[in-house]
C-alpha cells in the first residue's frame, strides 16, 4: 500500500528532473550534422576544454571573465545572505521571542509569489523614479541611480535567495539540545564562548545547508542578471540561455551546462563532507 502512494512522486520526478537532465545530456554529448542526423560524440566536452587551455578568444575574452564574475557575485551573495541570515535564524529560535510565528510568516510569504514577479517588483523599487528614489526626493536626499549595475544585481541575489539560507539554519538550531548549552553555561562558559564552542558548531548542518541552496542557484541564476542587471552583466546562467535562444547551439549550451552541474556535484560532496563532520561532533557532545 505505501509503495501504491509513492507513485506519483516518482512518477512526477521522472517526468519534470530525471527526463530533463537526460534530455540535457544527450544533447551535450551529441551533434548534428548538415541532414539532420545526430550522433555521439565528445566534441562539445572537448570544445570547452580545448578552448579554455588553448586560449581561445572567446574563452580567454567571455567565458572566463563570465565565470569569474559569476562565482564572485555567488560568494558575495553567500557570504551576505550568512551575515544577514544567521543572526535573524539565531532571533527565531531563541525562546524569548514571542513573534516568531508572525516573523516566519512575514518572511516566507514572499516566496509564495513567483521568482519573475518579486524580481520586477524590485525593478519598480530600484529605477529612477521608482519608489526609493521617490522617497529619497521628499527626504531631500540624493537620489540613486543603481539599477542595471552589479548592485542591483547582488541586492535581487540576496533578497531572493535569503530564505534558503535563514529556513536551515533556524531549523539546526531549534533542533538543537538545549542540554549541551546548559551544561557549557553551568561549567562557566561565557557567552561568547557558548555560541563559538557550542551553538555555532552544532549549527554546521544548517550553515552547510544554506551555503549549499545559496551558493548553487547564485551562480546558475540568469533572470535577475537580465532583469536587474538590463542583460548588461553576464553570469553562467546567462551564457548557457544565449547558447540556446541567441546561438542555437543547444550542443554546446548543453555542454557547458553538463560542465556547471559536475562542478556543482562535486562542491556538494566536499560540503556534506563539513556537514558529516559537524554531525559527528554534535554526537561526541552529547555522548
Amino acid at each position: 500500500m505505501k509503495r501504491l502512494f509513492t507513485y506519483p512522486y516518482v512518477a512526477w520526478l521522472a517526468i519534470f528532473v530525471v527526463a530533463p537532465l537526460l534530455l540535457v545530456v544527450f544533447y551535450a554529448f551529441s551533434s548534428t550534422d548538415a541532414y539532420g542526423n545526430m550522433s555521439f560524440t565528445l566534441q562539445n566536452i572537448q570544445q570547452f576544454f580545448e578552448g579554455l587551455n588553448e586560449g581561445d578568444p572567446f574563452f580567454q575574452r567571455v567565458f572566463v571573465r563570465v565565470a569569474v564574475r559569476s562565482l564572485r557575485m555567488a560568494l558575495q551573495t553567500t557570504v551576505i545572505c550568512f551575515l544577514l541570515g544567521y543572526p535573524l535564524a539565531h532571533i527565531l529560535a531563541s525562546k524569548g521571542f514571542r513573534n516568531k510565528t508572525f516573523l516566519l510568516f512575514l518572511f516566507i510569504m514572499p516566496m509564495w509569489m513567483n521568482f519573475l514577479v518579486r524580481t520586477y517588483g524590485w525593478m519598480t523599487i530600484l529605477e529612477r523614479n521608482g519608489i526609493m528614489n521617490n522617497l529619497l526626493r521628499r527626504m531631500n536626499l540624493p537620489t540613486i541611480d543603481i539599477l542595471f549595475t552589479d548592485s542591483a544585481v547582488l541586492l535581487g541575489m540576496v533578497y531572493n535567495f535569503l530564505p534558503f539560507m535563514v529556513l536551515p539554519i533556524y531549523t539546526a538550531l531549534t533542533k538543537m539540545d538545549k542540554r549541551i548549552i546548559e551544561a557549557a553555561q553551568d561549567l562557566g562558559a561565557s557567552p561568547t564562548n557558548v555560541f563559538l564552542r557550542v551553538v555555532f558548531p552544532l549549527s554546521m548542518p544548517g550553515v552547510v545547508s544554506g551555503i549549499t541552496m545559496v551558493f548553487m542557484p547564485a551562480a546558475a541564476t540568469f533572470i535577475i542578471p537580465n532583469l536587474l542587471g538590463g542583460g548588461q552583466f553576464f553570469l553562467l546562467g546567462n551564457l548557457v540561455e544565449q547558447q540556446f535562444l541567441t546561438v542555437g547551439n543547444w550542443h554546446f549550451g548543453s555542454a557547458v551546462a553538463v560542465v556547471m552541474m559536475m562542478l556543482m556535484i562535486v562542491s556538494t560532496f566536499i560540503l556534506s563532507r563539513f556537514d558529516r563532520q559537524a554531525e559527528a561532533s554534535e554526537g561526541g557532545m552529547r555522548l
